[in-house]
């Protein structure tokens, strides 16, 4: 199953991209792009609603 950043929608494919649960509800696996945490690019947790940087 291919990973996507949940900010940009790109394909993580690159070294250096994370993935960890919801700091709000720990149930959906968030997962960022580089270029997205270096950025702080807000994300939407699609399970509680929680907004993060």
């Amino acid at each position: 199953m291919e990973k996507y950043c949940i900010s940009c929608n790109v394909r993580l494919v690159e070294r250096g991209f994370t993935t960890f649960p919801c700091p709000n509800c720990g149930e959906f696996e968030i997962k960022r792009c580089v270029r997205c945490r270096k950025l702080s690019n807000p994300y939407v947790c699609p399970q509680c609603g929680f907004v993060g940087p």
